[in-house]
């Protein structure tokens, strides 16, 4: 139990996660990581052998698949005692520890380079330990029609997709591993699919000759030959300590520019020095904010202990380029285990909707907590992807409708184009090059609106200098000012309405709403984010939210429903103009409750975000049995491993939906800062939480019996 005092004052971290029983596959395995590197670790019960697969971020292939770096294997001598058996995730210095009183096993990754330290010790008796390098890419792969969904063909894969091989070198005292993307890859077919060629050599390509993979290499450890399940390698002679190392490169460029750049980073390890470095990173990490219960008897703790596992995961990729995928993150496992069915018989490589396509009305999910735990580190990849992307968008809008602005589809690759697959290979004559034809996405590009006010309030949060964003900024809002202009324009004498407002139309909301006239999600977003960049003249221009018998209705008018969002709520959330402490509440609430289409999509599945919407309209009721709902344990031996939902396991959008319900029910702010503590909690729930808020402030509570505490505010450094 966590006293109130330890709460407040002297909060030390959370509390270790612990298993006392092995597992009997991957989707028994536990999370660890740091930086941008993932590890999913299990014991086999058969074996007694420790087994993890290992994630980079960034390690995307010819055709877009995010690829595992590999399976390793390390068997140790001395068997584990499963009478005293411990696989401990110690949180609060983000390592972890396997052992059995007698024999322990460390793994870590560094936070600050790309290094994973495995440590073997023997309190007694000295240990023989082999580790193996298990491959399922060591000849080029004829794709299946299903397996094709890992990479961004999906399901218009063309005929002979291949995953080429890896290079696999094996040497006395080390073992060096990457994959090679050759000069010509998917991103060169989607260029010329969407008639991008002439403009080819001024885009971003993050995919041509890019090198991704590591090197394996122990003190004392020799090659001990290849079988059929990996490449071997044993320690030299029996040791009470042993300690492997696996370093990684990822680099665009020559393979000898590769080489070197692996070679520097082995050159820069020193594990002892290295640990206490990223075992503090961690322990300032938990330090930033928190929310814990007062009680380990109640069901909130275990919904707050999956919260916080949760975020660990997210912070596993905070030193990353790239953000972490909606659809599992660093932590994929055998396909088999998330979907019944021979077809799901694939390399564990595989993951459902691509690895290289970054839907974004699912990342936002993943992103928008971060605001309020402080982790602004967290929040960079992402929004480094939208500037990176930047360039393309904005030549996306030039080449097919000679005006300016970024547009940035939905269903987006890392290059920033649509996907190949969902732009439509069907498409009639004279169809606009610069449409997706799809009917789920056509006309939809606000989400990247989303990502812009995570920037701006990132600066009203953190402080954050966002001076680089705010040209990705002015980009996006000049896209909708001047592609509805030029819509308008084509179908008739005039670009403005009668009022001199703008027609959204054809638009869209979310995927839903299709062929929607002034969508209230679109207007909603423009209106926040022209608003908070101080952009008058496009306000003026901006249409009114349409009400339709005293709720928000999603659009003026649409032409049908093609999915289940209710989008005519997102103007509580992510855009906050209807809430608590807010005019039309009751117009916002009136919706959530009584909206036909409200009430027929409602879930906690998923990407579901009701229990978001009933947090900030004060539906405490409502509040908890979503919450309870969305942050109940997983089906998997790991509780913060939900899915598939919608999308895959583990499914971070799921997670990511439940971290933000969660806050906005002990924390909200009016529009002028005036804070809301706990304005949709039980009463009986007891509590304490750090969370952060506009201005740099930070927000320490308690609730217990009923009684609100509040420590005071403090300031962000």
């Amino acid at each position: 139990m966590i006293g109130l005092l330890a709460c407040l004052q002297v909060w030390a971290g959370p509390a270790d996660y612990v298993w006392t029983s092995p597992s009997h596959n991957s989707s028994e395995s536990m999370p660890v990581g740091g930086g941008d590197v993932g590890m999913n670790v299990w014991v086999e019960e058969q074996t007694g052998d420790v087994v993890f697969y290992l994630s980079r971020s960034g390690c995307f292939d010819e055709n877009n698949t995010l690829l595992k770096l590999g399976r390793f294997r390390l068997h140790t001598s001395r068997p584990f005692d499963w009478r005293r058996f411990r696989q401990t995730l110690r949180l609060s210095e983000g390592y972890m520890v396997i052992g059995d009183g007698g024999l322990w096993v460390t793994l870590w990754a560094d936070v600050n380079k790309p290094v994973v330290h495995v440590m073997v010790e023997s309190e007694k008796q000295e240990t023989d330990v082999e580790v193996t390098y298990e491959s399922w890419r060591t000849a080029d792969h004829l794709l299946t029609k299903r397996e094709a969904f890992q990479s961004s063909w999906k399901f218009a894969a063309p005929a002979g997709l291949t995953t080429r091989r890896d290079s696999i070198a094996a040497t006395e005292h080390a073992l060096t591993f990457f994959h090679r993307n050759p000069e010509h890859t998917i991103f060169d077919d989607v260029v010329a699919q969407q008639q991008m060629e002439h403009v080819k050599q001024q885009m971003y390509n993050p995919l041509r000759n890019l090198t991704f993979g590591g090197r394996l290499r122990g003190r004392d450890f020799v090659f001990a030959g290849r079988q059929a399940d990996g490449w071997h390698y044993r320690s030299a002679k029996p040791a009470q300590r042993h300690h492997l190392q696996i370093a990684m490169a990822t680099l665009q460029g020559s393979l000898q520019q590769w080489q070197a750049a692996l070679s520097q980073t082995e050159q820069l390890v020193d594990p002892r020095r290295d640990h206490q470095a990223s075992r503090q990173w961690w322990h300032e990490f938990w330090q930033r904010s928190y929310i814990e219960p007062l009680s380990d008897a109640s069901p909130l703790a275990d919904m707050l202990r999956n919260y916080t596992l949760f975020r660990y995961m997210l912070g596993c990729n905070a030193r990353g380029q790239w953000p972490t995928k909606f659809n599992g993150g660093l932590f994929t496992f055998d396909p088999q285990y998330v979907k019944e069915g021979e077809e799901y018989r694939l390399s564990p490589d595989f993951r459902n909707w691509g690895g290289g396509v970054h839907t974004a009305q699912n990342q936002r999910l993943v992103y928008w907590p971060l605001l309020k735990s402080g982790d602004y580190d967290l929040l960079q990849p992402q929004l480094d992807f939208y500037l990176r992307c930047l360039p393309n968008a904005e030549l996306r809008s030039q080449v097919y409708w000679h005006h300016g602005g970024a547009c940035f589809t939905e269903q987006l690759e890392n290059f920033g184009l649509p996907n190949p697959a969902e732009y439509g290979k069907k498409r009639p004559e004279g169809f606009d090059p610069g449409m997706e034809r799809n009917a789920w996405l056509e006309y939809e590009w606000d989400t990247c609106l989303e990502f812009c006010m995570m920037a701006l309030l990132a600066r009203d949060y953190g402080g954050i200098n966002i001076d680089r964003y705010l040209p990705l900024i002015r980009s996006c809002l000049t896209f909708f000012d001047e592609h509805y202009q030029y819509l308008a324009d084509r179908r008739g004498a005039k670009r403005l309405d009668a009022d001199g407002k703008l027609i959204l139309y054809p638009g869209s909301g979310g995927e839903t709403f299709k062929g929607a006239y002034n969508s209230v999600s679109t207007i909603a977003a423009l209106r926040t984010v022209a608003r908070a960049m101080g952009d008058t003249a496009l306000l003026a221009r901006l249409p009114d939210i349409t009400l339709r018998d005293g709720m928000i209705a999603p659009a003026l008018h649409y032409e049908r429903v093609q999915n289940v969002e209710t989008t005519q709520l997102y103007p509580v959330f992510p855009w906050r103009i209807y809430g608590l402490g807010r005019p039309g509440l009751d117009v916002a609430v009136k919706t959530y409750q009584q909206d036909t289409l409200a009430l027929k999509f409602r879930s906690h599945i998923g990407w579901k975000q009701d229990n978001i919407w009933a947090a900030c309209l004060g539906l405490t009721d409502e509040a908890r049995r979503l919450c309870e709902l969305k942050l109940a344990d997983g089906p998997y031996r790991f509780p913060a491993f939900w899915g598939p939902g919608f999308d895959w396991s583990p499914d971070h959008n799921w997670g990511g939906s439940g971290m933000i319900g969660l806050q906005e029910m002990l924390l909200q702010e009016t529009p002028d800062g005036q804070l809301l503590l706990f304005p949709a909690w039980p009463r009986e729930w007891d509590v304490c939480f750090r969370l952060h808020a506009t201005g740099g402030r930070v927000v320490e509570a308690t609730m217990k019996n009923g009684v609100t505490h509040v420590e005071g505010l403090k300031f962000a450094k």
